[in-house]
């Protein structure tokens, strides 16, 4: 099984307002780049279209090293997901689930890789975040 790292990140200016995602993709000697925006949309978003975006560019299954500065995109794929589906897509507190639309398919997407995720500091000089964070930025800059 092949063996990738993935850095991802997420952008907007003004939240919600214009946003965007970048994703880095390491596969031994090669990178991959990839990024996009949405006119009217929240950072939390963008940081999970970066990690869809990235686990979708995948052509088969892989071991992924994924890292993320979004402890949001983190945790609830590996914390709070299952309770979610579990009790109809509602949060503990009886409301619906934010972006409910966008988990779904991360809901997928990381089901068909074996996926180890890694929590950075955002803006720390982590050079895989920092290609990130500046592919999201290109995204908000193209729209």
């Amino acid at each position: 099984m092949k063996k990738v790292e993935i850095y991802t990140d997420g952008a907007c200016r003004g939240n919600p307002g214009p946003g965007g995602w970048g994703v880095l993709l390491i596969y031994q000697d090669t990178k991959k780049t990839l990024y996009g925006g949405a006119q009217d949309t929240t950072n939390n978003r963008m940081e999970m279209q970066a990690v869809i975006e990235a686990l979708k560019a995948l052509k088969s299954e892989c071991e992924v090293n994924l890292y993320t500065d979004s402890k949001y995109v983190m945790d609830s794929v590996n914390k709070w997901l299952p309770g979610w589906k579990k009790r109809g897509w509602q949060t503990s507190n009886k409301k619906p689930v934010k972006n409910k639309d966008l988990w779904e398919i991360l809901d997928i997407t990381t089901k068909e890789h074996k996926i180890e995720w890694h929590w950075v500091k955002g803006h720390t000089g982590n050079p895989g975040n920092e290609k990130a964070d500046a592919l999201a930025n290109r995204g908000i800059d193209e729209l």
